[in-house]
């Protein structure tokens, strides 16, 4: 068990690390490979250290575990460059790093005085002379903190040109510094200020993506949910039609085998005994999660009911196929075959204090009963591959999503850098998006005369746009909902994603988008609604752009001439009642307490 364990560990490291295709660094033969390097590190760790040193680690403790090998590795072929002439090399280092790296301390880089600021975020300046040749820079850090350093090289002596030449890996790119100038190859920020010696400067820009790759720290955790004989976390989502069929999810530890779902209609119930429930054997799955170093192991069991009645509920157990040992019951009502009103939960990220986000999951529970299911779009937790964050979640939100189902979308902490593969493993999901992209990260249903399109905007907008325009293109639904995470009008004033908006608003527009449900910027918005980017008199001929956030992490918002509402610290529910009688939509957002914080009625 343990060998296969260390290996599950290996596996673990390619999707946690970020090596996705976005974010990949190719392995030359040449270059020590700091991948290897790191699974080699974590696996060592896992094999010699207690459970408590692993789930109390610091940087002094990870420090003092490598060895001379490790040590090389780490500090001196993670950035690799020539120049042809002596030079004084800068590394910019995020100031949240505090004695991180430990590269710069055994190398005798000098700390100075001096700071840039880039955006938002401070840097410290580290200084070192190198001959011409070869050299070879460390890890951005151990604790995964902070943002990635970048590089600045001056000749040591003035009348010197300098050559810069085979920069390794090639996704750092060659500049000039300068106030104004992107420092990150994946993201806009730029130098605000800059001590004036370091104008004109050669840089190398750096990866912040990068910044996880030699993660060493957090990653060993605990839960205080361990996975029993008795099953539990168990959620309702949809994978197939939501009117003939229900998806059903739950776990229990190894020591159960197999499950099942016992199940009928609710008018038909009286007792299991006396009528008889039909029984669905469920596919059961391994999921290891290694880091967890107090129950690593548990199976996930999926059953997908099938041929159900539309408009019916049903009540159902979950158990063990062999001893009928079923848990208490709880019921799903399946989507109606026609037009007929209905409500459903919006919520923008959970992410952070998910056991305050407890209060306000339920809470909209105990006001909205009657919600026939909760949208969450995007970062349901705060490291989406770390398992003790999704026991967390699914614990605070016990006797809701065993009745109401859940659908997800993708934000970027479910990646946390690489493949949101946890994710995918504990949500059997609609495989009904485009070809091209891994099943369940966009996809569509129908509800009632509503249509509901989940996307994945941690991808390149372009590689759904075909597929999004085909979704809305050949729909008669009379409401069209978009769901996905990063916003395509931005609450924050420091955060923009213009192709989201360029692409798939253009789409919104053109088909008529009623609502873009959104989150990730932590501060409430409502936009007027928009068409081509400007603000319209009515939701009849635009778009309107929520962002929401139900966790307890929050940012300030900018003074934006598209926010029609906004506020900012203040955890909030979303309630949509689709209305028939005149096609009319009720929107309501409310805080904690209940209390009602925004409203709008769209009249088609």
């Amino acid at each position: 068990m343990l060998k296969r364990l260390l290996l599950s560990l290996l596996l673990s490291l390619l999707l946690v690390f970020g090596w996705n295709n976005r974010s990949a660094v190719a392995h030359v033969e040449e270059h020590p490979s700091i991948h290897d390097t790191v699974a080699d590190i974590l696996v060592r760790m896992r094999s010699e250290l207690d459970k408590e040193v692993l789930g109390s680690l610091n940087v002094d403790i990870v420090e003092n575990f490598l060895n001379t090998d490790d040590r090389t590795v780490l500090g001196e072929h993670y950035l690799s460059f020539h120049v042809n002439v002596p030079v004084v090399l800068s590394v910019f280092r995020h100031v949240d790093l505090a004695d991180e790296p430990f590269w710069l301390r055994s190398r005798d880089f000098i700390a100075t005085e001096m700071t840039v600021t880039v955006g938002s975020d401070v840097f410290d300046i580290w200084q070192k002379e190198f001959d011409a040749g070869d050299i070879g820079l460390g890890i951005n850090s151990i604790s995964g903190a902070g943002r990635h350093y970048f590089v600045a090289l001056r000749p040591v002596q003035a009348e010197d040109t300098l050559e810069l030449t085979h920069v390794y890996p090639g996704q750092h790119t060659i500049g000039i510094l300068e106030e104004g100038e992107r420092v990150f190859t994946d993201r806009n920020d730029t130098i605000e200020s800059l001590p004036e010696e370091f104008t004109g400067q050669t840089l190398i820009r750096s990866v912040n993506d990068r910044r996880r790759e030699a993660q060493l720290l957090y990653l060993f955790q605990t839960t205080p949910y361990i996975a029993g004989e008795l099953p539990d976390q168990v959620v309702l989502t949809w994978s197939e039609d939501p009117k003939t069929t229900q998806t059903i999810q739950w776990r229990t530890s190894t020591t159960i085998k197999d499950g099942a779902v016992a199940y009928m209609k609710k008018s038909e119930y009286q007792s299991f005994t006396q009528h008889l429930p039909k029984v669905v054997t469920a596919r059961t799955e391994v999921l290891e999660t290694p880091f967890n170093v107090n129950d690593p192991v548990n199976h996930r069991h999926t059953v997908v009911l099938s041929g159900l009645e539309p408009d019916t509920t049903y009540v159902y157990a979950v158990g063990t196929d062999e001893d009928q040992n079923f848990t208490h019951m709880a019921e799903f009502t399946t989507a109606p075959d026609g037009v007929s009103p209905f409500s459903f939960i919006y919520m923008g990220d959970a992410q952070n204090g998910l056991e305050r986000w407890e209060s306000i999951v339920q809470r909209a529970y105990r006001d909205r009963p009657d919600a026939a299911f909760y949208i969450m779009a995007g970062d349901l937790v705060n490291r989406g591959n770390e398992r003790h964050e999704w026991d967390l979640l699914f614990q605070s939100a016990r006797g809701i999503f065993d009745r109401k189902p859940l659908v997800p979308a993708l934000g970027n902490h479910e990646y946390q850098g690489g493949e949101p593969w946890l994710y995918l493993r504990l949500f059997a999901l609609p495989e009904n998006g485009p070809a091209h992209i891994a099943p369940k990260k966009a996809y569509t249903l129908e509800y009632s005369n509503a249509l509901f399109v989940v996307l994945d905007s941690n991808l390149p907008a372009e590689s759904q746009t075909a597929w999004l325009e085909a979704q809305l293109a050949e729909t008669d639904a009379v409401w069209k909902f978009v769901v996905y995470h990063h916003p395509a009008y931005s609450s924050s004033p420091n955060r923009d994603n213009p192709e989201i908006r360029s692409l798939w608003g253009e789409i919104f527009d053109r088909y008529h988008v009623d609502m873009a449900l959104q989150g990730h910027d932590h501060a409430y918005l409502r936009t007027y609604p928009m068409k081509g980017g400007v603000a319209t008199s009515s939701p009849s001929e635009g778009t309107i752009y929520i962002v929401s956030v139900s966790g307890t992490k929050f940012y300030d918002q900018g003074d934006l001439d598209y926010i029609e509402k906004g506020f900012v610290n203040t955890a909030t529910f979303q309630v949509l009642d689709i209305q028939v009688q005149g096609d009319r939509l009720v929107y309501r957002a409310y805080d904690i307490d209940g209390n009602l914080c925004d409203e709008l009625v769209i009249e088609k």
